[in-house]
């Protein structure tokens, strides 16, 4: 029998990278609304791959900055229209919505839009 870790596989699907927005613009609007400071791109990168690396998926540097970027885009959205207080509720209501058994309609509209962005600007 073979005991050797299995290759990671690439997160290549549409699904996995709207996921990626999704977490990454909550992370980024908790980061905001709780310390008064945007995550960089490169920081969203890391978290990308961190977040990949936990259902043993990866994707390319490049492709982790562009969808960083997208996050990044749709958090400052968020945060230039929500005041302090509506915006710890939306980033805490995304931030729980990451468990599959919560259920959000905020983050489900969220959700809708992190579709819409990475539509209009799909990975290379």
């Amino acid at each position: 029998m073979n005991w050797q870790k299995a290759s990671p596989l690439p997160a290549n699907d549409r699904g996995t990278n709207i996921a990626l927005i999704f977490a990454l613009t909550a992370e980024r609007l908790s980061a905001y609304y709780e310390h008064g400071q945007w995550l960089t791109e490169a920081q969203g990168a890391t978290l990308s791959a961190d977040w990949l690396s936990r259902s043993q998926r990866r994707l390319p540097i490049n492709d982790r900055r562009h969808l960083s970027a997208l996050s990044d885009e749709l958090a400052r959205q968020i945060g230039d229209t929500l005041s302090r207080e509506a915006g710890l509720y939306t980033a805490h209501e995304m931030m729980e919505a990451l468990d599959p058994n919560y259920h959000s309609e905020i983050a489900e509209s969220l959700m809708t839009e992190c579709e819409r962005l990475l539509d209009a600007n799909p990975l290379a």
